[in-house]
């Protein structure tokens, strides 16, 4: 079974939800996003998401921009991520899902880098320029590799389409909780708990909720209405701050575990 799909179903069986953590690869170096990869999964994170650095990260904000910047500089390439993957494999299982730009995939072939990526141990792609109409070929790609091929319903979307795109996904789908680009918010959106609902009467996966979810009350307050809440630019934000300390670890694992508990504690 796919690590994504097995995970879901423990969680839901045990009566918890889920904990995905978003990180930029190669942020600073890949060293360190094996070491944190490894640090998280005892931290008690259930996904971990790797954003794979791309020049012109159009669904980003600052912090996730830069990240994905410093990734570049590090010289990561997806090559390189997947051998760093193979890496993690060798100690953990924890799923690993990739946050990519389709330009990546293109370059090196949708066959191949599907391919490649299952080898490697990734369970699933969640390509932000892909829309599902155009997407025939690449799931069934996915199907054939084992891999889990996740899209994004916003709060913009319209129903209709909202029921056509979870009707194609696999593995989880992953709610943008707010409109624009990735970031830290000072607060949940008000209309969280109706939108789940609205994604909800359409599906069986679980849902995931994103983009804004910064500290360990918001965290629970979004656990509480979801599947799983997920939380990137406040980890980022971590990583950018400890850069190469040699506590870099250590500071980012507890204070990912710290939103790890609140979301544990339902």
């Amino acid at each position: 079974m796919n690590r994504i799909v097995e995970k879901f179903t423990q969680l839901r069986n045990a009566g918890k939800k889920g904990f995905i953590v978003y990180i930029g690869a190669g942020d600073p170096d890949l060293l360190a996003t094996l070491e944190l990869a490894l640090a998280f999964d005892k931290a008690g994170v259930d996904i971990l998401e790797l954003g794979v650095p791309f020049s012109d990260p159009l669904a980003d904000g600052l912090v996730n921009q830069l990240a994905a910047q410093r990734g570049l500089e590090s010289k990561t390439t997806p090559p390189k991520l997947l051998e760093t993957i193979v890496a993690i494999r060798r100690q953990s299982q924890i799923p690993i899902v990739l946050y990519i730009y389709f330009n990546l995939i293109h370059k090196v072939g949708m066959e191949k880098f599907i391919a490649d990526g299952a080898r490697a141990g990734v369970d699933g792609l969640l390509v932000l320029d892909l829309p599902p109409e155009e997407s025939d070929n690449y799931e069934a790609l996915m199907r054939k590799n084992g891999l889990c091929h996740i899209y994004l319903v916003a709060p913009t979307t319209p129903e209709a389409r909202m029921e056509l795109i979870v009707k194609r996904g696999s593995g989880f789908i992953y709610y943008i909780s707010r409109e624009g680009v990735t970031g830290m918010q000072s607060k949940v959106a008000s209309n969280l708990a109706s939108q789940v609902a609205k994604i909800r009467a359409h599906t069986k996966l679980p849902i995931a909720v994103g983009f804004g979810i910064s500290n360990p009350e918001q965290a629970k307050l979004v656990a509480a209405e979801a599947d799983g809440c997920v939380v990137g630019s406040a980890v980022v934000n971590q990583i950018a701050e400890h850069g190469k300390s040699p506590e870099l670890v250590a500071k980012v694992s507890a204070f990912v575990k710290s939103l790890a508990d609140a979301v544990k504690k339902l």
